[in-house]
């Protein structure tokens, strides 16, 4: 068995490398592909993509697991070889149901849909990428269909990114959540809109870039195993457990475009950097889900990022950086600036107390054109009436509208936002128990030091990566079930003392 099990976790890193590669070519065309590569480009990352299904799909590799599965279950229910074996089996059962020719039109159709995309919001032209829109709601059922049995279509699309939830499931904690939510944005938005012109002067690129260096170095982030570059739309991207990189976008006249994108992706490179490094090249060497990988990102990003006491340590470095621009700025005006409470039209933009509005617009769209009660035709003004009724404001093009996020252009439609909430949720979970845990956390956040929180963290979650199952690592990690109570109590307390509710 011992012989097996070191055949299959052979393979396991074959595969790995072959996705590791289409991932390079991604991150490549995503940052500084010249634009007459992209037919290209796709054809390749289709191709790999192809390959690597195929030899997961392989039927010795089914043999394997079936002859190892009974050997699991004799190991300590723990152990890592144990949970690799269950994950693999796990992961093999559903690849199988997949042809590899439809990965890799799918792949090849999504790196077209990128770069049509690329083109396509800043001239707010959604008639261009219709069509391949249209295309993608259709593989987007394809794919579900492999997977026969589910009550809703979204179900096996969902499950995909954040396992064991379902359209079902997601509806019902939005709904619990929305009943919190939009009494507190009501409150909040009757008021005064903060002034947040300090983040609106001129900030030159380098300085706001090296100043987010700054930041991520002290949060851990690791630059001898990644780097940061720019993109149109910032994400994080890894080719092994050393190489994991992020990206950025900065505006000269927006001071937290970069910042805070930088602090949110770094968030996500923290995650991947703190696994086990013996899970290198195995399914078990990746985040657990979309969800509890967004909530790094948000806690990083939010939860310490846009605290008081991060800037009671960090301001008085950025007014170094930009002596014109805050100089005379005083902390409680950029404070308030940055935690700005606004009905607003992008959601990458959005504050902590709309953001979430965003998502579960955006969640109820992906439902209705998988069922086919909304055409892609009409989405745009499917999106401007929803926005209207939610926010409050009406998009002024699409640009701005249907076109402003690359997910349903480059991914699948379903399954793809739900994570951004679900991370929101927990990111608040885990700090709490962070916060219980060590108590000091939050005086050596003011003194710039991080070294617990990230400690605690990849104790705690980073380091098991996919060994547990989310349910499981949420329960480990704080002690309950997933919950809104922190989030909810984290919001009411924040705002509550920014907006005197």
């Amino acid at each position: 068995m011992e012989k097996k099990l070191q055949a299959l976790k052979h393979h396991l890193v074959e595969i790995n490398d072959l996705r590791s590669a289409a991932a390079l070519l991604h991150w490549d065309q995503s940052t500084y592909m010249p634009p007459g590569g992209a037919a290209a480009r796709g054809r390749q990352i289709a191709t790999l993509s192809r390959l690597a299904h195929e030899k997961f799909i392989d039927p010795a590799v089914g043999t394997l697991l079936e002859e190892l599965m009974p050997y699991a279950e004799q190991l300590p229910p723990d152990s890592d070889d144990a949970r690799l074996i269950q994950v693999t089996f796990k992961d093999y059962e559903r690849a199988v149901r997949v042809p590899p020719d439809f990965t890799a039109e799918l792949s090849n159709h999504q790196a077209a849909g990128y770069e049509a995309w690329i083109a396509a919001r800043p001239a707010n032209n959604f008639a261009a990428v219709r069509p391949l829109l249209e295309k993608t709601v259709e593989l987007s059922r394809q794919l579900a269909d492999f997977f026969p049995g589910y009550e809703h279509i979204a179900d096996p699309l969902i499950d995909f990114a954040d396992p064991g939830m379902t359209a079902a499931t997601i509806s019902a904690l939005f709904a619990e959540l929305r009943q919190e939510l939009v009494p507190i944005v009501k409150a909040i938005t009757e008021q005064p809109v903060a002034d947040d012109s300090c983040l609106r002067k001129h900030y030159p690129e380098d300085k706001q870039l090296a100043f987010g260096v700054q930041v991520i170095k002290r949060f851990g982030y690791d630059f001898e195993r990644g780097r940061q570059d720019k993109t149109h739309h910032p994400f994080m991207t890894k080719f092994s457990l050393g190489d994991v990189r992020i990206t950025t976008r900065v505006k000269e006249h927006d001071l937290s475009e970069a910042l805070f994108s930088t602090m949110h992706e770094s968030g996500h490179a923290l995650y991947e950097q703190g696994i086990c490094q013996d899970y290198e090249g195995t399914p078990l060497a990746s985040g657990v889900s979309a969800g509890v990988h967004e909530s790094q990102s948000r806690l990083w990003e939010n939860l310490v990022g846009r605290s008081w006491g991060f800037w009671n340590y960090f301001y008085p470095k950025l007014q170094d950086v930009f002596p014109e621009q805050l100089g005379s700025v005083p902390l409680e005006t950029f404070y308030r600036a940055i935690n700005k409470v606004e009905r607003s039209l992008i959601r990458t933009d959005a504050d902590e107390v709309t953001y979430n509005l965003h998502v579960m617009m955006r969640f109820d769209l992906e439902l209705a054109l998988l069922e086919g009660k909304l055409e892609v035709r009409d989405l745009p003004e499917a999106w401007r009436e929803r926005f209207k009724a939610d926010l409050g404001i009406v998009p002024p093009d699409d640009r701005d509208g249907v076109l402003q996020d690359v997910h349903w252009f480059a991914d699948v439609v379903g399954g793809v936002f739900q994570g951004y909430t679900i991370g929101n949720i927990l990111s608040a979970q885990f700090f709490d128990a962070a916060l219980r845990a060590h108590p000091s956390i939050r005086d050596e956040i003011s003194m710039g030091e991080f070294g617990t929180l990230h400690g605690w963290l990849k104790k705690n979650v980073y380091h098991h990566g996919r060994k547990y199952s989310v349910p499981e690592l949420i329960e480990r990690a704080t002690g309950s079930k997933l919950t809104i109570e922190p989030y909810i109590r984290y919001l009411r307390t924040k705002y509550g003392e920014l907006y005197a509710l």
